[in-house]
């Protein structure tokens, strides 16, 4: 024990030398000595803290407190200890400070205690945090020790509530936004959700309102404790507003009781009393308390919610008496229930002040109820509407905001809904407003509004029998309400129970007392109904004439309330058809009409009316406002009926002005009324036709023939349909339907002007329609009927503008097809133009066009006439139309226009006439010179036509295409100036495009073709100029290919594309021959069309010919080449131009060839010796000048070979001989002149001969190593002499061509596989061996060709599988156009090849010219 002693002294000598290591060793001495001595450890630790400030001073103290803890010495070197260490150990401080606190408290040693205490406070404001600082604040809080010793020495606890609060409200605040931060850039987050969700997350584990109700506790200060009891209503309602709906009841209950406890300390917080005034659910007002309303408009009275408190507590819907001031002295004890001492409001000023209130208070769903009950009570329906969809719109939110239900509020909201759309939109919200009252009805049976609602829509659906039911039961609940039973009984009248009605309604009469406004309108209403019920009852005029009967009834209605609109109706009714009286009539009808616009009866004799005065706005206005209110249109699952009228005259209103948008709508909607109503339907078809939807106008028209059918309207008024009908059918272009109908009716009115018109036109745009569609031939047939109607026209009206147009056009059109010798149209020209005819009609621009009445004369139907003469007449008759059209400057401009275009068209036709057609000095030959004038006619017609019209964009088109061939620069202005008033014309950008091209600008060109091809991608002209400009630039590929698309969507009046199309594939076709005449169809057809309408262009006549030529088409190639060499030949007889000379040498030889074809031989050797001559070098110089070297030499090529191999079929073979041999002279030792030669030659069998052929193969073979022709011919020589060094040298060739792809066509493919398959059989006769020498390598080379299959095939025995044979014809189906090129001949061997039956058949359907079908079938026996 000494020793102990001795240590402990020395280790506090050790610390008061600071001798930190030997006081150390000495405490460490005395804990082996006794390891739980208290001053050791404390020693040790102090010793430790000075030396090294480490851990091991901790656990010392640690140790220390272990061993001996109610003493406060190692306590207070701890804490010493941790003020060291600083923010570290702030939680440890905590606890040892309260330990330390606790030992001086036990110890009642108060001072000491009070300094730990600071000294720990101090140190956590020092390095605590905000958490740390606040749970440091416990310590001197109730219900801790320390506070009861301190009490007086520390701060009050409500201060010290108060730091806690703001330290807790600026911690959550600051967390909050963090998290909302953080979370709102969450894939998917929504802001509103997110901030739900942090608000509930912080606030629900906050001890913030722990710490409000302590504040409240413990404050004495009355303001600090108001200030709290808010924060803490605010806090809670915001807590409810977060929290899940399942955990809403208790925080609701709470939020509830501190509101009602606010409003019972009458504390004017604004939350707490509209949480007590909003979340009541009360069936009425009378449920509120009064004091809380009295008190709450005298703490808020600029609140909107007062304003409207203040307002309805005046009216006469409030259940609390009201007392104005001036009345307060002897109303001092009134009853409890009495509104407060105000000024009374006037009518107007509570209105105001409520709707201010109602505005400001927009989210209260107690203002927006009150407010909806007083727009119902001031027939304010449409305004009590819509306030109560808002009302329900709260009551939604709230709910699920708070958690309440508000049963009552809601059917209170509904009810009053309801009943004010029984009136708003009548009935149009019927379905709706039933709604809501049943279901007001299933939660309260018994509501008399409610039961009133329902008897009242159904009495509007009709359903009386039901709607007295409701009404009776709520007779039932309330017997003294008049209206009600009123109600009752009218339904009963109108169920036709007439004479019991009446007497009800004279028993309400007489119980109808008062007189205020609703007094007098029942009163009104009632008298009203009791004349109705009297003119019911006796419908005999004389008793409705009784002024002391019913009328006297609507007149006691009407001085009763001046507003009774049924009244006037009824009034107006028996002075229109009894007192006969239309002007008192039509006054009563527009007041019952301005009253109510539910008076359907009165708008519709008012519409009648102003409809026979041809005053159509007025008739809108009446239709519009009976649509409006709903009245016309049916109920659905109602028995009421719709009003058809009001959307008829709608239509007809809107068909005038144009709108046929909304005429459609408008007969749509009369027509789902009135299914049956003719005149709707004809009207909606009208409206379609004007739209431009036709097939929907044909469907409506067709429905209105029907309907008339049905209905047996009269003739007189179906004839419109049929006409309208007529109309649509020629809009979609169905002509011959169209002139059927118009001719339908033109039997019933033969002189109707309309119709014959239409039908001009009719025939006229059928015409044009035939011409575009290659149809010539109907074409004329419909021309010559629109001239025919014309004539019949010009017979009682020819000063119509339509008729000379009519004629103009039908003229062009004949002028522009090639008729038939007895065409009977020049007779109805002649007849039509001389038809009332002046000197001066047709003296219009006679000096520049030539163009009088002396053209009539060229009009003899005793000889044919030629086009340009019908094209005259089409000049003829669009004078006419000028001088018709004098006093409309409309269709002057237009006539104009008309007349521009008929020169301009005179101006193309003559300008292609030959010479021949111009000599003579008759007055056709004398008109037909000087072609120019017409175009410059033309110019001053559109000239004119723009000075009338100068905004129309097609006349400055016309004039730029006038001026083209004159002045570039006009031409440019006018059609740019086209183009500025119409961007999207095609034709004038084409046009635009054409002017660069022929000024050689490229650029411009490009643009404008493109514009216009973008603007319409089916106008052919586009696509052709943008060709023409791919030609000049020298690319004829991309030139072929634009101008084959612009041939296959143009019409067949583009002649030009046409023209071009031709050109171009012949042109091609002369760089890459081809067999294949599907490919030669679509220009050969061009041609036709073309030369349909143009027989006397010689130069596309003759290429026409070239195409019939390789088509095959021999005869009709000879007739056109026979008639072209007979119009040349008389034409160079005229004119001896060398150019005709050089035309006809090339006609004789294309001539020869034709006839070579026919078989016709000695035909064929003249015209070639024709040709030959006619282009010899000894020809006259100028003749000659005219033929190309190329041209002359491809010419006399042609006749020299024409010549020889006439004369070889005709078996002179050394004229043949002789012929060939100057061929090839003319071509210079041409490889296919050569085998031609060497094939005559070994025709004609001599030795020398085939000595002389077999030399001349070889050298051309040698010369042209790959010429296929050739090498065949010769291959076949040396067959058929056995010479097999020659043919090995040619099948080494062959087989190096097939094998590049040099052999192309299908021909030479199959030649050069039997020449190999030959050659292999001469060499090695084994039938094996020539399989698998030659054929197989025709099959590895082409598996997809059918000849190797069928060589295949063929080498096969009947005993071996027939694989080839069907491999030969599946590859043969594919290969057949469109797939391939192969003929319809290989495609019937390979299916005779089979050996089947059906295949064989269809072998012969494929190609019944082919005898291996037949003789396949004729193999098999019976």
């Amino acid at each position: 024990m000494s020793q102990v002693k001795q240590a402990l002294r020395a280790a506090k000598t050790a610390i008061e030398n600071q001798a930190w290591t030997e006081a150390i060793a000495a405490a460490d001495k005395v804990l082996a000595l006794d390891a739980d001595n208290y001053f050791a450890q404390v020693l040790r630790g102090l010793a430790l803290h000075k030396q090294t400030g480490s851990y091991d001073a901790i656990k010392a103290y640690e140790a220390a407190i272990r061993s001996k803890r109610e003493d406060p010495l190692a306590w207070q070197g701890l804490i010493t200890l941790y003020e060291a260490y600083g923010p570290q150990y702030v939680d440890d401080y905590r606890h040892a400070a309260c330990n330390l606190a606790q030992i001086f408290v036990d110890l009642d040693e108060r001072s000491k205690c009070e300094g730990v205490v600071n000294r720990f406070l101090r140190f956590v404001q020092q390095h605590g945090t905000q958490k740390q600082r606040r749970e440091a604040l416990d310590i001197i809080l109730p219900p801790s020790p320390v506070y009861a010793l301190l009490e007086g020495l520390v701060p009050r606890p409500a201060d010290t509530w108060v730091t806690v609060a703001t330290s807790l409200e600026a911690e959550e605040k600051e967390r909050i936004n963090r998290e909302i931060g953080e979370r709102r850039t969450r894939l998917g987050a929504k802001i509103g959700q997110v901030t739900t969700d942090v608000r509930r997350e912080v606030w629900r584990t906050s001890p913030l309102e722990d710490v409000y109700r302590n504040i409240i506790d413990w404050s004495s200060n009355d303001d600090v404790r108001r200030d709290y009891e808010e924060r803490w209503l605010c806090r809670a309602y915001d807590l409810l507003t977060v929290l899940p709906r399942e955990e809403k009841g208790p925080k609701q209950s709470q939020v509830e009781d501190l509101a009602k406890g606010m409003v019972i300390l009458k504390h004017p917080f604004h939350l707490a009393w509209k949480i007590v005034l909003e979340w009541k659910d009360g069936e009425a007002l009378a449920d509120w308390d009064a004091g809380v309303l009295q008190e709450y408009l005298h703490f808020f009275p600029e609140d909107g919610l007062s304003k409207v408190l203040r307002g309805f507590l005046q009216t006469e819907l409030s259940p609390f008496l009201f007392v104005p001031a001036q009345d307060e002295a002897t109303n001092a004890g009134g009853d409890e229930n009495s509104s407060s001492h105000e000024l009374a409001l006037s009518p107007e000023d509570r209105l105001l002040l409520m709707t201010d209130g109602v505005q400001e208070a927009s989210q209260s769903i107690l203002a927006c109820r009150l407010m909806g009950e007083y727009y119902l009570f001031l027939e304010e329906y449409e305004s009590a509407a819509d306030i109560c969809y808002a009302a329900q719109s709260l009551i939604s939110d709230e709910e699920q905001k708070t958690g309440l239900n508000f049963h009552n509020t809601i059917d209170a909201i509904n009810t009053t809904l309801a009943t004010s759309l029984i009136y708003f939109d009548a009935p149009r919200n019927h379905a709706e407003a039933k709604a809501l009252f049943e279901a007001v009805l299933d939660t309260k049976p018994t509501s008399t509004s409610a039961l009133i609602g329902v008897g009242l829509i159904l009495a509007e659906q009709e359903n009386f029998v039901d709607a007295a039911a409701f009404l009776e039961r709520a007779v039932a609940r309330d017997p003294d309400n008049v209206r009600i039973r009123a109600e009752a009984s009218w339904c009963r009248v109108l169920d036709g129970s007439y004479t019991q009605g009446l007497a009800e309604l004279e028993r309400c009469l007489d119980d109808i007392t008062g007189a205020d406004a609703r007094a007098r309108q029942l009163k009104a209403l009632t008298q009203y109904r009791i004349g109705r019920c009297i003119w019911l009852l006796h419908p005999s005029a004389a008793s409705r004439k009784d002024r002391k009967g019913a009328y006297a009834r609507f007149l006691a209605a009407i001085h009763a309330d001046l507003t009774c609109a049924p009244a006037y109706t009824s009034l107006g009714v028996y002075y229109a058809d009894y007192a006969k009286d239309r002007k008192r009539a039509q006054k009563c009808f527009q007041k019952a009409f301005d009253l109510s616009a539910a008076e359907v009866e009165a708008a519709e004799r008012l519409a009648r009316s102003f409809a026979d005065q041809s005053d159509w706005e007025l008739v809108e206005m009446v239709a519009q406002r009976v649509v409006d209110s709903g009245k016309a249109r049916p109920l659905p699952g109602t028995k009421r009926k719709g009003f058809s009228w009001p959307f008829a005259a709608l239509g007809v209103v809107q068909l005038n002005k144009q709108e046929y948008p909304r005429s459609i709508v408008s007969f749509q909607s009369a027509l789902r009324s009135a299914p049956d109503d003719y005149h709707s339907w004809v009207g909606l078809g009208e409206s379609y036709h004007n739209s431009g939807r036709y097939i929907a106008a044909t469907k409506a028209f067709e429905q209105a023939a029907r309907v008339a059918e049905r209905m047996s309207v009269g003739s007189m008024e179906t004839w419109f349909t049929t006409y309208m009908l007529a109309n649509v059918r020629r809009e979609l272009g169905t002509y011959e339907d169209a002139i059927h109908g118009y001719r339908q009716v033109l039997a019933d009115h033969p002189r109707e002007f309309g119709v014959q018109i239409a039908l001009l036109q009719t025939l006229v745009a059928a015409s044009d329609h035939s011409v575009a569609s290659g149809s010539f031939g109907n074409a004329g047939v419909y021309a010559t009927q629109a001239l025919q109607t014309a004539e019949s026209i010009a017979e009682y009206r020819a000063n119509a503008f339509n008729l000379w147009k009519g004629v103009g056009d039908a003229c062009a059109v004949l002028g522009s097809i090639i008729r038939a010798p007895e065409d009977p149209s020049v007779g109805h020209v002649r007849a039509i133009l001389s038809k009332d005819v002046t000197k001066q009609q047709y003296q219009l621009l006679t000096e520049v066009d030539k163009m009088g009445s002396d053209v009539l004369g060229l009009l003899d139907t005793s000889s044919p006439v030629s086009n340009d003469v019908l094209l005259y007449a089409s000049i003829l008759a669009y004078k006419r139309a000028v001088h018709t059209s004098a006093d409309d400057i409309h269709a002057l401009a237009v006539a104009w226009y008309n007349l521009g275009w008929a020169e301009q068209r005179v101006y193309h036709h003559l300008s292609r006439q030959s010479r021949l057609s111009m000599d003579g000095e008759d007055t056709l030959s004398r008109l037909r010179k000087k072609p120019a004038r017409h175009r410059i006619a033309a110019v001053r017609c559109f000239k004119r036509a723009i000075e009338l019209e100068a905004g129309n964009s097609e006349f400055w088109n016309a004039l730029g295409v006038a001026c083209s061939p004159a002045s570039a620069k006009i031409s440019q202005h006018a059609l740019i100036r086209s183009l500025y008033l119409n961007d999207q014309n095609a034709e004038v950008w084409t046009n635009l495009g054409a002017l660069y091209l022929q000024q050689e600008d490229v650029q411009l060109a490009n643009e404008s073709f493109t514009r216009a091809q973008s603007t319409d991608p089916d106008y052919a002209p586009a696509w052709l100029g943008q060709g023409l400009l791919a030609l000049h630039l020298g690319d004829s590929k991309e030139a072929q290919t634009l101008f084959t698309h612009a041939s296959e969507i143009a019409d067949a009046s583009c002649l030009l594309a046409h023209r071009q199309y031709a050109v171009s594939s012949f042109d091609q076709l002369r760089t890459s021959p081809s067999s294949d005449v599907i490919t030669l169809l679509q220009p050969a057809f061009a041609l036709y069309q073309l030369r349909s309408q143009t027989s006397d262009d010689q130069m596309y006549g003759h290429l026409y010919a070239l195409y019939l030529e390789r088509i095959q088409s021999y005869a009709l190639a000879t007739e056109i080449l026979e008639r072209i060499c007979a119009a040349v030949e008389q034409d160079y007889e005229v004119s001896e131009s060398a150019v005709s000379l050089a035309h006809f040498a090339h006609a004789k030889a294309d001539l020869a060839r034709v006839q070579l074809a026919t078989h016709d031989y000695p035909a064929a050797t003249e015209s070639a010796q024709t040709a030959l001559q006619l282009s010899s070098t000894e020809a006259d110089d100028e003749a000659s000048s005219e033929f190309t070297t190329a041209a002359r030499r491809a010419c006399r090529l042609s006749a020299h070979l024409t010549a020889g191999l006439a004369s070889y079929y005709d078996g002179a073979m050394d004229e043949a001989i002789d012929m060939f041999r100057a061929a090839l002279e003319e071509s210079d030792g041409a490889a296919d002149v050569v085998c031609l030669l060497a094939q005559v030659l070994w025709a004609k069998g001599g030795t020398e001969e085939r000595s002389v052929a077999r030399e001349q193969l070889l050298d051309c073979v040698q010369k042209h190593r790959s010429h296929l022709p050739s090498l065949l011919g010769l291959g076949a020589v040396a067959t058929l002499e056995k010479d097999g060094a020659t043919l090995d040298l040619v099948t080494e060739r062959l087989r190096a061509l097939r094998t590049t792809g040099a052999v192309t066509q299908e021909s030479a493919r199959r030649s050069v596989s039997d020449l190999l398959a030959t050659s292999s059989a001469l060499r090695r006769p084994d039938k094996g061996q020539i399989i698998d020498a030659s054929t197989l390598t025709t099959i590895m080379l082409f598996p997809f060709r059918s000849h190797g299959w069928s060589q295949l095939a063929a080498a096969t025995t009947d005993d071996e599988p027939q694989y080839p044979a069907e491999m030969a014809l599946v590859t043969a189906q594919r290969a057949v156009p469109p797939g391939g090129t192969l003929s319809a001949e290989a495609l019937a061997q390979s299916f005779a090849a089979t050996g089947v039956v059906a295949d064989m058949q269809r072998a012969v359907m494929a190609a019944p010219w082919v005898a291996d079908g037949w003789e396949g079938l004729g193999g098999i026996s019976p």
